[in-house]
């Protein structure tokens, strides 16, 4: 009997286990959507009705392909090819409106005001965690939330301080002139040629993030990169699908790919930090780069709290030096890209940015931090590029107990999708030359740009988690255009495909081809 007895309560407990996981799965691909949407329905949003589990994610991945298959001319609307799914919503729905990720509803904000209330409150709209295959691709200080985004912060913060900037220069010098000296090379014969510079630009910005952040370790970290940006590929795939928990697990070939990838990153990065703090406690490195003062902070927090658990473990320090590339690297190289493509359909701005540079610097004066703050000119024309084509198209958080925002009320879950790139292009906010090139918008200030002089310039985010190495990436960009416009002039080649593309970052899908002349 008592065996017996004791199978029944075995019994009881599995049913009872069963029933428990079933009604959480059953809420989260059908109660709670149903719940929320019909709360935000009422408060006047408007959206696809819930699908179950998928959502909108098929119709994401689909009209994402069909924007990938063809280009589009110069003229045409460059929000509707890089962020398809959010354009067509709105133009449906309007702008008070939601798309389904998964089973999560994603709110479209586009008031300013409301913008910036969730980017100053980064204690409430939090960062969304993403799924556990993408994770690996952990970028630091960038994927983390609460105490822990702060404490990083906090050590990282001395990296980017205007004193370190300014000894980088002479570094990032030396990378724009190799850049020059190969072009060079490619048009000695004829005095022109047709290159395709986003390689040449991606390159550049690895060989400087690589200096930068890693010193003598530089070539080591240029591998890195290579390994990363195929890693990149592979999270593109993985963002565009639902998440199913424990898929990471199977042996697919993409999982399999990841991990390997992963592996191959950690061990690089493990070897250059284990060589950069023994060559720091021997004396024989110095903590000039991004790697050495990160570990200096860190090393400082642990002599002034007397404890060595403090600071960062090791996998923190790694996703840091990951996110020096893609923040560094892919980010800067997409502006440049673009500037230089902008530069050459409108050659107008493109003499009077040579005509500041020789002016300002002469035909062959070397850069420094006082000489290029003076180029107006091209500060002016990379702020409106980065208008035109910011890095990142949306930013988005998620809230996780039930929150006001202004006057609305958000269920627990929601994630909120600020969609900067919309925002960009709007006619309301900038006028009816919104969808033009024109850096003299730019000309009294970023604050003083906008015809509603509302702040809705974000291409680096706004508030406490706005980019931390966005004056890093302004002194580099600066100094690589005015370089190349000291020795090259350039116009687009008729081979040029105009392809902007969301690939992670928003970046040209079939390169940059164009004529680049000798001066």
């Amino acid at each position: 009997m008592e065996i017996v007895g004791l199978r029944n309560i075995a019994v009881s407990l599995v049913l009872a286990l069963f029933v428990g996981w079933a009604w959480r799965v059953l809420n989260w691909v059908w109660l709670r959507p149903r719940k929320m949407e019909k709360c935000l329905r009422k408060q006047g949003f408007d959206g696809n009705s819930y699908r179950l589990l998928y959502g909108d994610s098929k119709d994401n991945s689909g009209m994402i392909r069909n924007a990938l298959s063809k280009p589009i001319n110069l003229s045409d609307d460059v929000v509707q090819r890089a962020s398809p799914f959010i354009h067509h919503t709105v133009e449906k729905y309007g702008k008070k409106s939601f798309i389904w990720f998964g089973p999560n509803p994603r709110l479209l904000i586009t008031d300013p005001e409301l913008m910036k209330e969730v980017m100053s409150k980064n204690y409430i709209y939090r960062k969304i965690k993403q799924n556990p295959t993408v994770r690996m691709f952990s970028l630091g200080l960038a994927s983390i939330n609460g105490d822990q985004w702060a404490h990083h912060k906090k050590l990282l913060t001395p990296a980017f301080h205007l004193r370190k900037l300014k000894l980088m220069l002479p570094v990032m010098y030396i990378s724009c002139m190799e850049l020059v000296s190969k072009w060079e090379k490619k048009v000695e014969k004829d005095g022109w040629c047709e290159l395709d510079i986003a390689p040449y630009l991606h390159t550049l910005t690895s060989d400087v993030i690589s200096r930068t952040a890693f010193g003598s370790s530089y070539k080591e970290g240029i591998k890195v990169f290579e390994t990363q940006r195929q890693q990149v590929e592979l999270v593109m795939k993985s963002l565009q699908s639902v998440y199913i928990p424990g898929w990471r697990f199977l042996p697919t070939k993409n999982n399999k790919r990841m991990k390997e990838l992963n592996r191959m990153i950690q061990s690089s990065l493990e070897d250059i930090i284990d060589k950069k703090t023994k060559a720091m406690q021997a004396g024989e490195s110095s903590s000039d780069d991004l790697l050495g003062v990160l570990l200096e902070s860190i090393s400082n927090e642990q002599l002034q709290n007397g404890s060595k658990s403090v600071g960062m473990s090791l996998d923190d320090v790694i996703g840091e030096c990951k996110l020096f590339y893609f923040a560094g690297q892919e980010t800067t190289s997409n502006v440049l890209v673009w500037t230089i493509i902008l530069l050459s359909i409108h050659p107008e701005w493109q003499s009077r940015a040579r005509e500041e540079v020789l002016q300002v610097l002469g035909n062959n004066g070397k850069p420094d931090f006082d000489n290029l703050n003076h180029l107006k000119i091209i500060t002016m024309i990379l702020h409106e590029v980065l208008r035109l084509y910011p890095p990142a198209h949306t930013l988005t958080r998620k809230v996780d107990e039930d929150t006001k925002l202004g006057e609305l009320i958000l269920p627990a879950g929601t994630e909120v999708s600020l969609p900067i790139l919309l925002l960009h292009y709007d006619q309301n906010l900038w006028g009816q030359d919104a969808k033009e090139f024109n850096p003299e918008r730019f000309a009294q200030g970023v604050s003083k740009a906008a015809k509603s002089n509302q702040a809705v310039y974000f291409p680096f985010g706004w508030g406490p988690r706005i980019c931390l190495g966005q004056n890093f990436a302004m002194l580099e960009a600066k100094l690589a255009l005015a370089t190349i416009l000291q020795h090259f002039s350039f116009e687009l080649s008729a081979s040029y495909t105009h392809a902007p593309a969301t690939l992670i970052t928003l970046q040209p899908q079939h390169g940059a081809n164009l004529i680049v002349h000798k001066l």
